[in-house]
């Protein structure tokens, strides 16, 4: 049993960070923009609506607020981590150090679930958006061919969903510069697109459409706040990038913490002025934020935010396929998962492979799924990441005491305690059926190490 919980030393894994697997191009800019381009998409463009209408009412700022909060306790461990060592693969890696193989392999797993079904997520919203898009020019998309078989609107499979993931893995594969320079525009025009909305909106707020204020409760509110981390999933995408930062022992705090204050503010401000403008009892659709604007006669501003929800949200699905593929890429390498998949294209230095994997399995999942299943088992996978890097960070600080870094958590252990707590609270408001697809999912990963990564282990080799 003992060999299940062997561990990567931490001079093995800063060893590892000086190999040239990957190419390090990415700066503290990019990284910002890699987190906004990766937490900015869906959840404003499209949860937001479902959430208000369905669990929080008005008080979904509440609800982003709640949620940011544990997300910034959790980033401070994050931020630490990825300055101390500054390697591929984000809690896995964090967890391989500290508490183990069998643990690191299970959040690995758990998160390889996570990036593909929150790309399949967002890919739907985006076919939400882009099929209301096509509508304002009098187009109207086949509804056989426009939404998922049990999204319950009589689709065979939703095929926008499909052709945008199998379009960015195009572009992931072709190479990270590339993909860098795409994803840095795109977030610029995404939030330009976003203040847009706050500018043109908060006139036409009126302060009575948010009373009753909590109309489900605190308990509405707390669920809502475990739907919307679902948005927040951008910095553990950040914390993948590790090996391809020019300074990441510098830039990877910045990186993690900058796009949270952003992000955070954005989200708030945006539940605010939606709120605001319509009563939250008409909000349960699917391109909500469009839709308000259409609500007060602003037609010609809906159909802007509509265009930028469609290229917004292509920046979402672009970091969650990259960090989806690093993480398996280092699974790989460390032999946990099949050799092929961290084989790198000589030309590129991508993982090709691995990427058009991950994609063809993210579309095949979008074609056939509806976004609410898939929110909910993003959200536990998430909960579950930053629990384990709460726990790991204390475990970090006292066994290895003397590792450098950049950035280090105030108040340890008592912020990474309640950064766990937290996020073990808000998971415990999630759907029964979520628990037991993790559970399921978990247990699947359990079988699939004792099978495979556990023997293939390269620490099993060197043993």
């Amino acid at each position: 049993m003992n060999s299940i919980f062997r561990k990567k030393t931490i001079e093995a894994l800063l060893a590892q960070s000086t190999q040239k697997d990957l190419k390090r191009t990415l700066s503290v800019l990019d990284l910002i923009f890699l987190g906004v381009g990766c937490v900015i998409g869906t959840g404003i463009f499209v949860i937001t609506g479902v959430v208000a209408a369905t669990s929080a009412g008005p008080a979904l700022t509440l609800s982003f607020v709640i949620a940011g909060i544990a997300c910034a306790l959790a980033a401070f461990c994050y931020a630490e981590f990825s300055s101390s060592v500054p390697v591929s693969g984000s809690v896995y890696t964090y967890t391989y150090a500290t508490l183990g193989e069998f643990f690191a392999f299970l959040i690995g797993w758990d998160l390889m679930l996570e990036y593909v079904l929150a790309m399949a997520a967002v890919s739907t919203g985006w076919s939400s958006y882009f099929q209301s898009f096509l509508t304002g020019f009098g187009l109207h998309f086949p509804t056989a061919l426009g939404s998922a078989p049990l999204s319950g609107q009589g689709g065979i499979v939703n095929l926008p969903a499909v052709i945008i993931i199998l379009l960015i893995t195009a572009l992931v594969s072709y190479g990270v510069k590339e993909s860098v320079r795409f994803n840095n525009v795109m977030v610029i025009l995404k939030i330009v697109v976003i203040l847009a909305f706050i500018v043109t909106g908060i006139g036409y707020v009126k302060p009575e459409n948010w009373s009753p204020f909590m109309p489900f409760g605190i308990s509405g509110v707390i669920t809502s706040a475990a739907t919307v981390f679902f948005a927040y999933l951008g910095f553990d995408a950040i914390a993948t990038a590790s090996e391809e930062v020019k300074r990441p022992q510098r830039d990877m705090p910045v990186g993690i913490i900058g796009s949270l204050v952003v992000c955070t503010v954005l989200y708030i401000a945006v539940s605010a002025v939606l709120t605001g403008i319509v009563p939250y009892t008409k909000l349960n659709v699917d391109a909500p934020v469009s839709f308000a604007l259409s609500f007060v006669g602003q037609d010609k501003i809906a159909g802007f935010i509509s265009v930028g929800a469609v290229i917004g949200m292509v920046t979402v699905i672009l970091a969650l396929i990259y960090a989806q593929v690093r993480l398996s890429f280092v699974m790989s390498r460390d032999g946990l998962l099949p050799k092929p998949l961290s084989r790198l294209n000589k030309k590129r230095q991508t993982p090709f492979l691995n990427t058009w994997i991950t994609g063809f399995i993210g579309a095949g999942i979008a074609g056939f799924l509806d976004l609410t299943t898939l929110a909910h088992l993003v959200n536990m996978g998430t909960l579950a990441a930053f629990t384990l890097v709460s726990i790991a960070i204390i475990i970090l600080r006292k066994k290895f005491p003397d590792v450098k870094s950049t950035f280090r958590v105030p108040f340890v252990p008592v912020v990474p305690l309640l950064s766990a707590l937290f996020c073990i609270y808000l998971s415990l408001s999630l759907p029964g059926i979520t628990w037991i697809s993790f559970i399921i999912w978990i247990a699947a990963g359990a079988v699939v190490y004792f099978l495979y990564g556990k023997k293939h282990s390269n620490l099993n080799v060197k043993s």
